[in-house]
């Protein structure tokens, strides 16, 4: 007797983790320099991702930095050959880094002596866990430091040694760490695909 099996969908791909994962890099970038006022409000526009609205900047010499640096995280996310991106807001006039947005790349290990295969995570359950640190990090506007003074911003990657790094665009750099004495944290939501697991933070200054 003919039976019917409702479809499944198959384990996401290291390729398509790493397109989720690099996307999900690219919103929260904007997100960040959006709500700590690195750039003018009417650089960026609405559109609709993840089932809700985020900005995205209008700029085209920061979407193509944006798009250069990305290109890059998306070769070592495949090879998996970085294992830490930041984004540091520093003081345009002192130089002194104000803020580290800190995002750990690890990937998920897969239980070796399990004789039953690892659930696969739903779409659907990936994006809720991307909606809520976005949504997060818009609200870490009420408990951050309000920044009054003109701000640059730079992206640091952290990799393993093997990695293949293209001298003329990534140098070894200063890591824009904010002193212990001065630095609070706070731990943001993590979101994993059944490939990578991203997990999230803020350190700023507070000099209380």
């Amino acid at each position: 007797m003919a039976t019917s099996q409702a479809p499944t969908r198959q384990a996401i791909t290291l390729k398509g983790s790493t397109n989720l994962v690099t996307e999900f890099f690219k919103y929260a970038a904007n997100t960040i320099l959006f709500q700590r006022g690195v750039y003018p409000s009417d650089d960026f526009h609405m559109v609709k991702k993840y089932g809700q609205t985020v900005l995205i900047t209008q700029d085209l010499a920061l979407e193509n930095y944006l798009d250069r640096i990305l290109k890059q995280v998306n070769k070592w996310l495949l090879t998996g050959s970085v294992t830490q991106l930041v984004l540091a807001i520093i003081s345009k006039d002192t130089r002194l880094p104000l803020e580290r947005w800190v995002f750990d790349v690890n990937l998920v290990e897969q239980p070796a002596d399990s004789a039953e295969p690892t659930p696969v995570k739903p779409e659907s359950e990936i994006q809720a866990e991307i909606r809520y640190i976005l949504k997060q990090i818009v609200s870490t506007v009420t408990f951050l430091p309000i920044i009054d003074t003109p701000t640059v911003f730079n992206i640091l990657a952290y990799t393993h040694d093997s990695a293949d790094v293209p001298a003329d665009e990534w140098v070894d750099t200063d890591p824009l760490a904010i002193e212990a004495s001065k630095s609070q944290q706070v731990k943001l939501r993590s979101f994993s695909t059944d490939v990578h697991r991203i997990e999230a933070m803020v350190a700023y200054r507070y000099e209380g």
